[in-house]
């Protein structure tokens, strides 16, 4: 009798037991503090929000979100890491940027952060390793340095007798910097000239653009740091009036008329950052989880573009794209 009754006893503990992410929705909330360099509300913090809720969590109920957004001022990031740290939040995430990556890591060495489409962790400081990030810091990276070099050979492939090759740069953004030696080298390998031309923010735009006319290059690639993201519309509207061909890194670009992009899906990190999220909040330790790499590297080819450009691109290259826009 006492066996039965003890058997049922277990039995009921089993059945009823939380889960582990029901188990933090029974206490306190997990508290996010989400440090954006670019506005919050946008593709990538949607799509974390939408994978935690697909992993059970409850916003408002089992999790909530603390938003800090810099508004396109990097300078501002450190003091809102800072006050994401003074609020005390459980967890902080940056969807995008090696910027705000590093404002998150220098604000705090105890608070788990896991980072978004950072541009190369390592080597912007960011994680000891991708297999052994160490300290409190874990999260994507988002292939961006390694994909610099390959969107000049993009170029090279859409004009076989590229010789001159247009790019922005900001030499104190710690990712611009980094993207530039990449396109360099890449430049270098392949026999192109290289006309690289400022662009901090929406006052440079008017004489980064009389530069290139100037400087006749046949091809745009463009760098994913964030004053080329911010003033996208005008790059690509630059690009049209001019009939000169440009290069992106991100999907957004082409969806807005760009002729081509290569880099990766940034929605599709910020889901998996959420796994991280979870991951911590039952109990792993940042240092142990390995950064992982995008797992979705897309080429998006816009044909509207490419013939209004006057522009044939290969059947090769077509054939290899992963969304054709029409």
């Amino acid at each position: 009798m006492i066996r039965r009754a003890l058997a049922y006893v277990i039995a009921l503990a089993i059945t009823s037991a939380p889960l582990p992410a029901e188990a933090q929705q029974a206490g306190t909330p997990t508290r996010i503090g989400v440090l954006c360099l670019i506005p919050c509300q946008g593709l990538a913090v949607d799509a974390f929000r939408r994978a935690l809720q697909e992993l059970g969590y409850v916003e408002g109920r089992t999790v909530v979100f603390e938003y800090r957004d810099a508004e396109w001022k990097v300078e501002r990031l450190g003091g809102l890491a800072g006050e994401l740290v003074q609020s005390k939040v459980d967890i902080i995430f940056t969807p995008w940027g090696t910027a705000a990556a590093l404002a998150a890591k220098r604000a705090t060495a105890t608070i788990p952060v896991v980072i978004g489409a950072a541009g190369d962790p390592v080597r912007a400081g960011i994680v000891a390793s991708l297999s052994k990030p160490g300290g409190n810091v874990t999260g994507l990276s988002s292939l961006a340095l390694e994909l610099e070099g390959k969107r000049v050979e993009f170029a090279k492939e859409v004009f076989p007798k590229l010789s001159r090759v247009g790019i922005f740069s900001h030499p104190e953004n710690p990712y611009s910097a980094l993207a530039f030696r990449e396109v360099e080298a890449a430049a270098r390998a392949l026999g192109v000239r290289l006309y690289a031309v400022r662009l901090s923010g929406a006052s440079d735009l008017e004489t980064a653009f009389a530069t290139l006319k100037r400087d006749r290059v046949d091809v745009l690639v463009v760098s994913g740091y964030d004053a080329t993201l911010q003033n996208r519309r005008a790059i690509i509207d630059f690009a049209s009036a001019n009939r000169l061909a440009a290069i992106y890194p991100l999907r957004e670009y082409v969806d807005e008329g760009g002729l081509l992009s290569y880099g990766a899906n940034v929605a599709d990190i910020s889901r998996r950052a959420a796994h991280y999220v979870d991951r911590i909040v039952k109990g792993a330790k940042p240092a142990e989880l390995p950064v992982e790499q995008a797992r979705n590297v897309e080429l998006v080819v816009n044909l509207k573009t490419a013939r209004a450009l006057g522009i044939t691109l290969a059947p090769s290259l077509l054939l290899r794209a992963d969304r054709v826009v029409e």
